[in-house]
């Protein structure tokens, strides 16, 4: 089972961020890594609870235990409307339907985008 890293990261390619999960599945889809890593980054929130929230997607009240369950679905709707950008390797994924192999790419990069003022 593999160790994945998360990474953020800026448009240009510069690490701000990261983290490793140990014993992920080999095969899982972009969904369930996107869920894997909110739960995880909820989690250590949750265990130390500060005003500042460093994760994917910005909960609306850090004073309140945040719930997992309820940040993944607001990532998921994030990566639709092209919030983030999903790497894996040096390929960008697509579809959270999408199939990845662990085993060949452990290191998954995102990258907010940034809405331009006026467009």
């Amino acid at each position: 089972m593999p160790t994945v890293t998360f990474r953020d990261e800026t448009a240009t390619g510069k690490a701000l961020a990261e983290f490793a999960l140990p014993d992920l599945p080999e095969i899982i889809t972009a969904r369930e890594l996107v869920r894997l890593r909110v739960r995880e980054e909820v989690a250590r929130h949750n265990a130390a609870p500060s005003a500042r929230f460093d994760g994917l997607v910005r909960p609306a009240d850090t004073t309140r235990r945040i719930d997992w369950e309820l940040q993944a679905d607001v990532a998921e709707r994030a990566f639709r409307r092209n919030g983030f950008l999903l790497l894996v390797g040096d390929r960008q994924i697509e579809d959270l339907a999408e199939t990845i192999d662990l085993r060949v790419d452990p290191v998954v990069s995102f990258i907010r985008l940034v809405a331009l003022v006026g467009g």
